[in-house]
């Protein structure tokens, strides 16, 4: 999606690019499968920064976040309209995303309509799963815990086909890959340190 009020350009970002790596090199993963993830996601990101926009084929950084209601006992998925899968909210970076964290947040904000979103810039999970962009390409998807305001409305974004709040011992089905695991470290994260309005 394209951040409001951004002109379209070339996407190598050397900030968000430099954030990104500075990110993973310092994160300790939350499993074995999730720091498998992060070593290939920092192999491809020595690339330059061209690996964080979707046209680079052989595979780039995308940003998602799991939102948390205010309580901690209620998660926020998103109907996804391609995919027709529940999964967390998320997406490709842009070019006016300077941090990687910012970008998760920038996404849930946008496919949420939640105002006021506070975000753990400590990643929750990295994973790789094959896409569709250019004809077959890779997610590198850094994954961030989200926490909503206490009353938080959500509205449905052109991207998806639904929004629902779940417990997150009753996630609803069908639910995408990977989606599941990222519970544990996102209420990990709630426990950790205070959540931040903007990374």
């Amino acid at each position: 999606m394209l951040t409001p009020g951004v002109v379209e350009g070339p996407l190598p970002n050397a900030e968000l690019h430099a954030d990104t790596r500075t990110v993973l090199r310092g994160w300790v993963p939350t499993s074995s499968a999730a720091a498998t993830a992060r070593d290939r996601t920092l192999e491809l990101l020595e690339a330059g920064p061209v690996t964080l926009g979707r046209e680079h084929r052989a595979g780039h950084v995308t940003a998602s976040a799991l939102v948390l209601d205010a309580t901690g006992s209620r998660v926020l998925l998103c109907l996804h309209g391609k995919f027709h899968r529940w999964v967390q909210l998320g997406g490709h970076c842009e070019p006016g995303d300077r941090t990687l964290a910012g970008a998760a947040l920038r996404e849930a904000t946008e496919e949420s309509g939640i105002a006021g979103l506070r975000i753990d810039p400590v990643p929750i999970d990295v994973d790789i799963h094959p896409v569709g962009c250019q004809g077959g390409s890779f997610h590198h998807d850094v994954r961030f815990a989200v926490l909503a305001p206490p009353g938080a409305v959500c509205a449905v974004s052109d991207e998806s086909d639904d929004l629902g709040w779940f417990p997150p011992d009753r996630l609803p089905e069908p639910l995408a890959g990977g989606t599941a695991k990222l519970v544990p470290p996102a209420l990990a994260a709630l426990r950790r340190a205070p959540l931040r309005p903007v990374p």
